[in-house]
């Protein structure tokens, strides 16, 4: 679902501040997130490495988990802010944990500036669903 542009830069502001607390010590790729849900709330996350690389978890995922644990299940835009220029997408696995919500907006964007505007289904084609599994839809509310 397309969002307008003030929606937008409002979830690229939340994404902006939030980036700024990313613990970031060893890539030193300070990333931040912002969900926003059908009913108007938006989540944030930042990414938080750790010295045993493997356990580091992404701003992405973070402001998705934030989201669910705050019980909001119909997620429909994501902006994600970097330092990169051009703006970076977000990485496989995120890619894959936001496509559990459907095609959302994705708004990338730079401290630069520099913005892009996708969905989920442009970055991740053919992501594993619940089909996959024998599954509808049914049982994940």
């Amino acid at each position: 679902m397309p969002i307008d542009d003030a929606t937008a830069a409002g979830l690229i502001e939340a994404a902006r501040r939030v980036r700024e607390k990313a613990w970031a010590p060893y890539s030193g790729f300070a990333v931040g997130a912002a969900v926003l849900a059908a009913d108007g709330r938006v989540f944030v996350g930042c990414n938080v490495e750790n010295a045993s690389y493997g356990l580091s978890i992404c701003a992405e995922r973070n402001a998705v988990a934030a989201a669910v644990a705050a019980g909001a299940r119909d997620l429909t835009a994501v902006a994600v802010v970097t330092d990169a220029d051009p703006p970076a997408p977000p990485c496989g696995a995120c890619r894959q944990v936001l496509a559990e919500f459907g095609n959302l907006t994705v708004v990338l964007a730079g401290t630069a500036g520099a913005t892009t505007v996708t969905t989920v289904a442009d970055l991740l084609p053919a992501p594993f669903t619940p089909d996959a599994l024998g599954h509808n839809d049914e049982g994940r509310k």
